[in-house]
């Protein structure tokens, strides 16, 4: 089967959750026997034309105008998928990429991944947030199979526009060859720090995360990786310049991300507004205590098997608790135990091979 994914800025992941999904499907698809062809932004470092078997197509994207950069990069990207002849396209997102699905190889399957409902994140405003619920109905509207990565969101768009969707996860592999050494290039120790993940955009709770450890009697750092470079992460940086606020900008090699979970005394997962994140999946892969946003995705995955936080106050507290937070090997073993059971990646993949 020929099979083109589209909505994401390219592999290897430098980027983030469907970046990395992207990488794992597409290597997956071949090794199973698919022609795949996943499409990168022309600013991805990977300039190469094929990527572990995995066929790549460049194509403009102006990421200095901001937003609108991503429609124009969507659209060369569809209008180049109609040249392509593909059996199948799974389109990884709609936020701005629906409104041109119509432009879609006719005879392709569509599989949108829905994501979340991008219209409750904080970083639309405006007019942002009707358009974007316009742009989930398009993209209901044009895809042939719906995939919803949480339950929570598939009984949303079930019960929305009284359509099936198809609920598949991701995948996710336990981290079992922890190597303390990684810690020497950051000057940390075992267990000595905090730790969180996550793009740089309001809903991920970064400033909530932030203000709690500030406020609390612990003297334990919380490091920050993602990039930071945009105006939400300089308004942080500006804001927190506090000894205890390290910000340690892009990371993506995956051996030095998973030691720099396994080692953490606490993990933040502040997503609020979209499904099952794979950073999340990753923090429960690599035996992390976990301090997540109190929400209905975070709970679905997590189950009773975390912190849960709504404010400030409630980080301080539990970072004020450090007894408590040594006694929850029960947690980890249970998270681990569901990776392997509910995210195990060969699981995952003969989902969408079945689906296909």
């Amino acid at each position: 089967m020929k099979i083109g994914i589209l909505g994401t800025r390219g592999i290897p992941n430098h980027y983030g959750g469907f970046e990395q999904w992207a990488e794992q499907l597409s290597q997956a698809l071949v090794m199973r026997g698919h022609e795949v062809t996943v499409y990168n932004s022309h600013f991805h470092p990977y300039k190469k034309q094929v990527f572990k078997g995995v066929k790549i197509i460049h194509k403009w994207d102006p990421k200095s105008i901001g937003l609108a950069s991503q429609f124009i990069y969507d659209l060369l990207c569809t209008l180049n998928a109609r040249k392509q002849n593909f059996d199948t396209v799974i389109q990884l997102g709609y936020t701005t990429s629906s409104i041109w699905a119509w432009l879609l190889p006719e005879k392709a399957k569509v599989l949108y991944n829905m994501d979340g409902m991008e219209w409750k994140r904080e970083k639309y405003k405006g007019l942002l947030k009707p358009f974007l619920k316009f742009a989930e109905k398009l993209a209901v509207r044009n895809s042939d199979v719906i995939i919803a990565d949480s339950k929570p969101i598939k009984n949303y768009f079930e019960k929305k526009y009284n359509t099936s969707v198809e609920y598949i996860a991701y995948p996710a592999v336990a981290f079992e060859n922890p190597d303390s050494t990684f810690l020497k290039k950051y000057n940390l120790k075992k267990y000595n720090y905090c730790l969180l993940i996550a793009r740089f955009q309001p809903d991920n709770n970064l400033e909530t995360i932030i203000k709690g450890i500030l406020q609390s009697k612990s003297t334990l750092p919380l490091l920050l990786i993602g990039d930071h470079e945009n105006k939400y992460g300089k308004y942080l940086r500006r804001t927190y310049n506090n000894r205890r606020i390290l910000f340690l900008g892009k990371i993506y090699k995956k051996e030095v991300l998973d030691n720099l979970r396994y080692f953490s005394k606490l993990y933040f997962h502040g997503h609020s507004a979209g499904g099952t994140n794979p950073s999340l999946l990753e923090a429960m892969a690599t035996s992390c205590v976990i301090c997540a946003h109190s929400n209905v995705f975070n709970k679905s995955v997590l189950e009773n098997d975390a912190y849960y936080f709504s404010s400030k106050n409630d980080i301080s507290r539990i970072l004020d608790d450090k007894e408590e937070i040594n006694e929850k090997d029960d947690w980890i073993a249970n998270n681990l135990k569901k990776v392997h059971v509910n995210y195990n990646m060969d699981l995952i993949v003969k989902k969408y091979q079945n689906l296909l």
